[in-house]
């Protein structure tokens, strides 16, 4: 059983200002199985959460702890990150020119094991995993999100899922800019991936329409860098219906 564990956690960010408190003291659990959905306004810092988890050099951490299975996180680099079995799909997935996505899938499915996939195997979960998402499998030649539309660079993120296997996978917006069809196909790729390996999923979103494929187990209300609210799945349904005015009018 794998648990990230957040502590205490505060975030600043250099602005033209000088620097900016982003987070401001988050605490939240998640453990192997559980599906937790983060939830809240643009500028709440959600995303500022899933990029500090995972390492990014834009974000300082000025206080607070973050561990998986009792290992200090903060202290690892971001490909030991990525070993000890943390995954980000990013909001905006970045191009990789001159790497194929086969190449790049495979070479980080080796660094994460220690040893190279058995190569037929690994070709036929790949194709699988592909079929599966519908994606064309000339895709695996091309590189990396070069020229992929929007919808196709979110599918190859839940791929890597897929077949880097995880503990923990932290999804930020994995539903923006996808139409009705991309998000099903996605949100079946994330509970494929759930159900094969159990890993514990943090995912960052605006909107409740992806929580009617992926159901949450808990649902975290984020205003102003904190966690101002907690609850099952009936609390993302009362964000839909009222929003969050209420809670910005309470931190104003």
């Amino acid at each position: 059983m794998a648990t990230l564990e957040i502590r205490g956690l505060t975030v600043t960010v250099d602005v033209e200002e000088g620097t900016k408190e982003i987070l401001r003291g988050v605490d939240l659990t998640v453990k192997s199985g559980e599906t937790h959905a983060i939830m809240g306004p643009n500028g709440s810092g959600k995303s500022t959460l899933a990029y500090s988890i995972a390492g990014h050099p834009k974000y300082t951490v000025t206080g607070g702890t973050v561990t998986l299975d009792g290992e200090d996180v903060l202290a690892m680099s971001v490909d030991e990150r990525a070993r000890a079995g943390l995954f980000l799909a990013m909001q905006y997935p970045v191009e990789v020119p001159g790497v194929t996505v086969s190449n790049f899938l495979r070479t980080a499915k080796t660094a994460i094991d220690g040893e190279a996939p058995k190569l037929r195997t690994w070709v036929k979960d790949v194709k699988g995993s592909m079929d599966a998402l519908r994606m064309d499998p000339a895709f695996a030649e091309r590189n990396v999100n070069e020229g992929f539309s929007g919808g196709e660079k979110k599918r190859h993120e839940i791929l890597q899922m897929e077949l880097l296997r995880p503990k923990v996978a932290i999804l930020d917006e994995t539903d923006s800019g996808l139409d009705v069809d991309a998000l099903r196909i996605v949100s079946e790729g994330v509970n494929r991936a759930k159900e094969g390996t159990d890993v514990g999923v943090l995912l960052i979103t605006h909107y409740t329409r992806i929580l009617r494929y992926i159901k949450p187990d808990f649902v975290h209300v984020f205003v102003d860098g904190a966690i101002v609210e907690e609850g099952g799945p009936e609390l993302a349904d009362r964000l839909e219906a009222e929003g969050y005015d209420r809670y910005l009018a309470a931190r104003a």
